[in-house]
């Protein structure tokens, strides 16, 4: 069985998620990065996203 492959996921709001890479991204969601493993979009994550607030509370 081979594993599943995820992209990195953003909305409007610059907040980040993984989701399935055969999938559509939700409604509100754009594809960031290439498929891969959920480790390295998990990274990705975490290399990029340094401010959690959603973009509309950021001063």
């Amino acid at each position: 069985m081979s594993e599943m492959s995820y992209v990195v996921v953003t909305n409007a709001e610059e907040q980040y998620s993984i989701w399935p890479a055969h999938r559509e991204p939700p409604q509100g969601w754009t594809a960031r990065t290439a498929a891969g493993d959920k480790e390295s979009c998990l990274t990705h994550i975490r290399e990029h996203w340094v401010d959690m607030r959603p973009r509309s509370l950021r001063g």
